[in-house]
């Protein structure tokens, strides 16, 4: 059965479920509530963690050297139990090591470790992936975190990311669950995007690159949520049209391409491990009101 952790300090609560490595919660001090609730009626994620794959494969099935495999959408971590490697009052450390589950659709050894940290009103999520094979090791790696929207004490204010970088990235949608890569019109303005519902009919919003390491998520005037990236060089933002979460997405990893190859090596934005090599994927979110 999955179990649950809680770290904090002085200014944050966060609850950790070892399913997943998933974060549960993420309350501040006084009390407000952060993070999505996972309410199954809208989406029953909270902060899912993405490997090894980000997005879906077409008809679910993944080649890895010409050999067909099945793979669900976003990969097997989350769906599987996590053991506690290391743990103290402000962090925790989850890890789950190649099995003979996990090699039944992904034949390779590695050792996939998710740490979560408190500093200040601040927390980090960090990702590092070991391999531990002979060969080289593709893969895809991406947080997936829901926080309310509205946000605490917001409702009826606008909200908005900004782009620390002020850029206006192309977008581009899916399509039938896979990248159609046709690149759109940026809907940021100098770096700016109000949210609104209806962005969210033809599902999530992705860019590719130019979202920068860092932005902002707040309502206008009240409560926001600052974020860095390490690391991560795609930006997704995602949620049900009409659902009171918002998903900020960071990945290094992208959905198959619609019309493209089922290699896993072939995907956008895979990443090919070395043997003996370890890479590293982090966000940090920091409650600024």
């Amino acid at each position: 059965m999955p179990s649950s952790i809680r770290i904090g300090n002085q200014h944050l609560a966060i609850d950790v479920s070892s399913l997943g490595a998933e974060m549960q919660a993420l309350t501040s001090n006084d009390g407000r509530s952060w993070l999505w609730t996972g309410d199954a009626a809208y989406w029953a994620g909270r902060s899912p963690i993405l490997f090894p794959i980000v997005g879906k494969a077409a008809d679910d099935k993944l080649a890895i050297g010409g050999t067909v495999y099945p793979m669900a959408q976003h990969g097997f971590a989350r769906r599987s139990e996590f053991s506690l490697a290391a743990f103290t009052p402000t962090m925790c450390r989850h890890e789950l090591p190649a099995s003979a589950a996990t090699q039944a659709v992904y034949p390779f050894d590695f050792l996939l470790a998710v740490e979560h940290a408190v500093e200040g009103r601040a927390l980090t999520v960090t990702a590092e992936v070991n391999n531990r094979d002979a060969r080289a090791l593709p893969f895809g790696l991406g947080f997936h975190p829901a926080f309310v929207w509205p946000m605490p004490g917001a409702a009826g204010r606008p909200h908005a990311i900004t782009l620390d970088n002020e850029g206006e990235p192309a977008l581009v949608r899916l399509e039938g669950g896979l990248i159609n890569p046709t690149p759109l019109p940026s809907p940021f303005d100098k770096g700016r995007l109000v949210l609104d519902h209806a962005m969210f009919e033809k599902d999530a919003m992705i860019f590719p690159k130019g979202a920068g390491d860092g932005l902002r998520y707040g309502a206008e005037g009240g409560p926001s949520l600052r974020f860095q990236f390490e690391n991560l060089p795609n930006l997704a933002l995602w949620t049900k049209p009409g659902a009171p979460f918002l998903c900020v997405e960071p990945w290094h990893g992208m959905a198959a391409e619609a019309g493209g190859s089922a290699e896993l090596s072939q995907r956008p934005y895979t990443t090919i491990l070395s043997p003996g090599a370890t890479a590293r994927f982090a966000f940090t979110v920091e409650i600024l009101q």
